[in-house]
């Protein structure tokens, strides 16, 4: 929430580096009319869902992250106190 009024805040500093992430690219279109804000906030979800795809792909090549799921805290603790 409050993305669109946060990114027109940042929009004269758009070309800095930290502002070219998902997110801001999106708005700063739709800010500068090159679409509506349906079509802002569908290439929003698609990109973050590209970003998200590729960081998976990216950990699940390094064979030394050990995966656990929520509820396995006491795997998480013994990985720790190993």
């Amino acid at each position: 929430m409050g993305l669109f009024e946060e990114a027109e805040q940042f929009y004269p500093k758009q070309n800095l580096n930290a502002l070219q992430t998902v997110g801001y690219r999106e708005i700063f279109g739709y800010l500068e009319k090159q679409y509506d804000k349906e079509e802002a906030i569908r290439l929003l979800k698609r990109n973050s869902r590209r970003y998200a795809k590729r960081q998976l792909t990216w950990f699940k090549r390094d064979q030394e992250i050990k995966w656990f799921n929520p509820n396995q805290v006491t795997e998480m603790i013994s990985l720790l106190d190993s």
